[in-house]
């Protein structure tokens, strides 16, 4: 592993960081723990705060630094187990155990002339000193602060021990993280001010499916950390962190060029096909063909040696890929041969920050040239706010376009006819380019039809052409110059034939 390197801070001096040894933490952070410093992890029990700090100590491991995890409030034997579950071995970490064993518990060791915090305290903070010049460590853990709160009871009193663990550590040069389970009812302001650092762990509850977690950092002293909330998740392994997505770092210059759906009716409806690094949106009711459409326009890229992301959020995947082989789209020989990634979403289970970094690394890992969403209706299910889903939405068109991704994405909407659908979310300002599939009746049978109603990057039909989706595939008529009155769902025909 490297060594950490020195980073300039917003003071202008260099700063050695340490990295925290949780994936994309470090990102959040622009780099790591400023070394020699004390951290305060603040978090709801649940929230991860002991996997963290493990990551932290582990990582210290693994370049040769001595690590001490201080526990007040959990045995040694809990946090082996913690470890267990991940598959760590702390071997190279020193566990101090401060806890009362049997005899302090005993009525014959009560105390009767001082009170017991003040005797508890002190001894506390006298064992915890002694270990820390026992071991030297580089790396330091202490878990957690509300033992110490109660032992301190006086708010000053507290303040102060905390103030005097700070100056501690700082002359044996130790970087130190303090967890913190916010039992406190005024959230210990004073506590934030003392610490170099402030990270916030969160848990949301939804009404259905995985706990959400968000990670923020508080403060940062002399950093430019990354602001706002971190989707983040706890699996076998430890901590994983999403860094929020931010589009304008990550721009590459590319080439204009058209993207050809392989349909000439198609390209000429779209005016020349749709263009490179742009975002079209294929709307229409259930069954209109949107899957099969955006499915076509993935065969085609893959044919032309192009890469493809193909996230279903809606399908089960073999029924996806039964579908495409009945209707003769070889979107299985593409996937067999590399030139397609499908992924199936659950929504329940994924965040919104955990899906955009799986699109972010599968684009800059195999240069991804598409992105095929199936369908936005999953991506607004995995939502627990809806209020977010325009900006984080924006955020990762705005990413896929800066790199010169072409992203095509489907939409649900309610109704049979154009003018009473509706959509769960209105999102169709976002994409470049909108594609609009709708049923009509014509002389007894149901039939289907296409038209665009925008394209920002240029010039574009308006007629209204028939879709059909055949055994051999997706077909796009001429014109239906003959009909009147497609987009009511009931058209009147108004030719000569």
């Amino acid at each position: 592993m490297p060594d950490p390197k020195p980073t300039p801070s917003a003071a202008g001096r260099s700063t050695e960081l340490l990295p925290s040894g949780v994936p994309g933490l470090d990102s959040v952070m622009a780099g790591g723990y400023p070394r020699n410093h004390l951290f305060l992890v603040e978090g709801d029990p649940g929230t991860g705060k002991t996997t963290l700090a493990l990551q932290f100590l582990l990582d210290g491991v693994r370049r040769g630094e001595r690590g001490l995890y201080i526990t007040l409030s959990e045995s040694a034997a809990e946090l082996r187990g913690v470890a267990l579950s991940h598959g760590w071995s702390l071997d190279g970490i020193e566990l101090f155990e401060l806890m009362p064993d049997e005899e302090a518990l005993s009525p014959d060791a009560q105390y009767t002339v001082f009170h017991p915090s003040e005797v508890e305290l002190t001894s506390t903070t006298q064992a915890i000193f002694e270990v820390v010049e026992r071991v030297k460590p580089m790396r330091v853990v202490v878990d957690s602060l509300s033992e110490m709160r109660l032992l301190a009871r006086d708010p000053l009193r507290y303040r102060r021990q905390i103030l005097g663990f700070k100056h501690f550590f700082t002359h044996r040069q130790a970087t130190v993280l303090l967890l913190d389970d916010r039992a406190a009812e005024d959230g210990d302001s004073q506590l934030r001010s003392l610490a170099h650092g402030v990270l916030l762990l969160e848990q949301l509850a939804l009404d259905y499916g995985a706990e959400r977690r968000k990670l923020r950092v508080v403060k940062m002293r002399g950093m430019r950390y990354r602001g706002g909330n971190h989707d983040y998740t706890i699996r076998t392994g430890g901590i994983e962190v999403f860094p929020r997505l931010v589009a304008a770092e990550h721009y590459m210059p590319f080439e204009r060029a058209s993207v050809r759906s392989g349909l000439e009716e198609l390209d000429l409806l779209l005016g020349g096909g749709l263009d490179r690094g742009t975002s079209s949106l294929i709307m229409g009711p259930a069954g209109a063909g949107k899957t099969i459409l955006s499915t076509q326009y993935a065969c085609s890229a893959a044919e032309r040696n192009d890469h493809v992301a193909f996230y279903l959020f809606d399908e089960r995947l073999g029924t996806f890929t039964d579908r495409a082989d009945r209707l003769g789209l070889p979107f299985q020989e593409h996937v067999k041969a590399g030139r397609i990634t499908v992924r199936q979403i659950d929504p329940a289970e994924v965040s919104p920050g955990e899906f955009a970094h799986t699109v972010v690394a599968t684009v800059e890992q195999e240069n991804t040239q598409m992105v095929v969403i199936d369908s936005l209706n999953g991506y607004i299910n995995a939502m627990p706010d809806e209020r977010l889903l325009d900006i984080r939405l924006h955020e990762l068109l705005s990413y896929l376009a800066q790199r010169g991704v072409t992203t095509v994405m489907t939409l649900a909407q309610h109704g049979l006819i154009l003018l009473h659908q509706a959509s769960q979310a209105e999102v169709s300002y976002l994409a470049d380019s909108l594609v609009t599939l709708r049923f009509f009746e014509a002389y007894g049978e149901v039939r289907q039809a296409i038209s665009v109603l925008k394209k920002r990057s240029g010039p574009h039909e308006h007629t209204i052409r028939e879709f059909q989706i055949t055994n051999s595939g997706v077909r796009v008529g001429q014109p239906l110059q003959d009909f009147q009155g497609v987009l009511t769902g009931v058209p009147n025909y108004v030719g000569e034939r």
